[in-house]
Formats: C-alpha cells, structure tokens, sequence
C-alpha cells in the first residue's frame, strides 16, 4: 500500500524511547537496524484513516512492553522509494490518529534535506 503525507514537527519524546537501550535492542532484532533517535512525523489525509487503522489493527509485529516502556507495534516500509525503515504505532502516543512515525537508521531530515510541509510517500509493506 502507498500512502503520501506530509512531514511535521513532533513533540520530541520518540528521540528519548528511540535512544533508550530497551527499543534500540528490539528495533535492532526485529527490524534489522538501529534506529536514529527520533522518529519522522508525517501527517497523512484523515481519507486514509480507515487503510491506516486496519494496518494498525491487523497488525501482529509487536514489541512488548518492559518495565516503564510501553508496547509499540511496528510494520516495515519504505520511504520516497529510497529508504527502508518501519512505521510504529506506541500504544501510548498524544498523536492524532493521521499522524505516522517513521524510523530508520538515519537522520532523514539531514539526509533528505526534509522539512515541514515536504510531500512524502511511505509504501507499507502489509
């Protein structure tokens, strides 16, 4: 499934749980890299809510919760056809429902010179 949106600021919190040891260690495992400390917002059309509630719903990747750390699901993707990472859905966030975080092992902002408002396309691999 293909999906376009676009990026946005987050609040900050996914660069303090992507640094910590516990999701690094498991984000390492299960999806093949580490990723860098913070997480891509995009924000995609509420037209694509139902798609995206489904995939969360459906799916069965799941880190589970540890200690003070909540569990996060995650699905692999790839972004702008370049850059392969995953999509997390924390089962605690303060993000609306349109709102998508993406990791991957680099600072994509740097690295694709990305900034607010930059259209993306996410392929989610369901």
């Amino acid at each position: 499934m293909k999906l376009t949106g676009d990026v946005t600021t987050g609040l900050g919190k996914g660069a303090y749980f992507l640094s910590q040891d516990f999701y690094k260690n498991a984000l390492n495992e299960k999806c093949g890299f580490i990723p860098f400390p913070g997480t891509l917002n995009i924000i995609v059309p509420k037209n694509n809510l139902n798609e995206i509630n489904t995939i969360k719903e459906n799916c069965k990747n799941m880190i589970k919760p540890e200690g003070k750390f909540g569990a996060v699901k995650y699905i692999k993707a790839t972004l702008n056809e370049k850059v392969k990472g995953a999509i997390l859905f924390p089962a605690k966030t303060t993000h609306e429902e349109n709102y998508l975080e993406f990791i991957a092992p680099l600072n994509l902002r740097k690295e694709l010179n990305l900034k607010d408002g930059d259209e993306v396309t996410l392929e989610i691999y369901v």
